[in-house]
């Protein structure tokens, strides 16, 4: 009696996981990758998809991008400075077929293509190089690790180096060199601003030089300068021929 009675509830319950195995959602950002028998068959989505109980099986691929970060690499620059540089990748799958079938798991493997082509791309680069030139370097990291990515069905869109750490004693040697090369720029700024002001002088002396008059309202103008400040006894001599000038004002009236 028990067993007439559970028997449709289980016969209802296995139709019901049944229908259900036959029907598949796929979201807008995913594929399905059908296979029939253990062969491709084709790839099916976004939407409801129906799939063959027992004789089809379906591998999810997502389309999104997906953002990998590069852990921190020991490398050596060609100049033979070692570093360590680490970066961030971004990729997506614009093949689900190749994704799922040239390559176990596509993920791991742009994982270990962008650390061993970031290792090999800073070796070939001077430190100088590395540090002042990223975009150029970023764009070799991208085409390299594309075109090994890209028989995966996996297509890299941007690679970008995040961090260079340079040892304690190169830091200190970069250090020591910037801070020369700012007292180089200080001192030739210093040696221009020299140079142009000995030109102004030369120009205001030769000036001064064919009008004498220009000299004396010079001299008359550094001792009103002088005589702005107080508490002070200026000594100068009368020119001699501010003296003739009254000599002959005297001679005049006389006569």
């Amino acid at each position: 009696m028990d067993f007439l009675i559970w028997f449709p509830i289980i016969v209802l319950i296995t139709l019901g996981g049944f229908v259900r195995s036959m029907f598949r959602i796929i979201r807008e950002y995913e594929r399905a990758v059908v296979f029939r028998l253990g062969r491709f068959s084709d790839i099916r989505g976004p939407g409801l998809i129906f799939v063959i109980p027992f004789v089809e099986s379906v591998v999810k691929v997502s389309l999104r991008t997906v953002t990998l970060d590069v852990p921190p690499q020991d490398c050596i620059t060609n100049d033979n400075v070692t570093v360590r540089v680490n970066a961030v990748t971004y990729y997506r799958v614009e093949n689900p077929e190749k994704a799922v079938i040239d390559i176990q798991n596509y993920n791991l493997g742009t994982l270990q293509i962008a650390q061993t082509t970031l290792r090999s791309v800073v070796g070939q680069v001077d430190l100088d190089e590395l540090l002042a030139d990223r975009d150029a370097i970023n764009d070799r990291l991208k085409s390299v690790i594309d075109e090994h990515t890209d028989p995966w069905g996996v297509k890299v869109s941007v690679v970008e180096i995040k961090d260079v750490e340079l040892p304690d004693s190169m830091q200190r040697s970069m250090a020591r060199q910037a801070e020369a090369e700012r007292e180089k720029r200080a001192k030739i700024i210093h040696a221009s601003g020299e140079f142009e002001a000995a030109r102004e002088l030369l120009d205001a002396a030769k000036l001064m030089d064919e009008s004498p008059a220009a000299l004396q309202l010079r001299y008359l103008q550094t001792l009103v300068e002088i005589a702005a400040e107080r508490n002070s006894t200026i000594l100068f001599p009368i020119p001699i021929d501010l003296m003739k000038a009254f000599a002959g004002w005297k001679d005049n009236s006389e006569g």
